[in-house]
């Protein structure tokens, strides 16, 4: 499937989640470093919304820290790096073009 909008590019503010919904998919957008990510925003231990969760740099990395029980994933693989969640969430190719976001789902 080709990229697909998912948003305005002023809507993915530095270091804060946005959830969007692309091609029927609920993802959390979040830019860091200069980069967006985009993973799906349901947390896989107990389904909370990840765009709602708080970014961490953690040992060369950038997770989002679950707002509900605090499991951390990796924004860039999807992997699940600290408990209670063990299973991974799906990470997407994300870039910006003429200033929008766009995600191949």
């Amino acid at each position: 499937m080709p990229f697909l909008k998912a948003c305005d590019s002023k809507d993915v503010v530095n270091e804060v989640g946005t959830c969007v919904t692309v091609a029927g998919k609920k993802l959390a957008l979040f830019r860091a470093d200069g980069k967006i990510f985009a993973i799906d925003d349901t947390c896989t231990h107990d389904e909370a919304s990840l765009s709602e969760g708080t970014l961490i740099h953690e040992e060369g990395r950038c997770v989002v820290e679950c707002p509900w029980h605090g499991a951390h994933f990796d924004i860039c693989t999807g992997a699940a790096t600290a408990l209670p969640a063990v299973t991974p969430v799906h990470a997407y190719v994300a870039r910006e073009v003429n200033g929008a976001v766009e995600v191949d789902v």
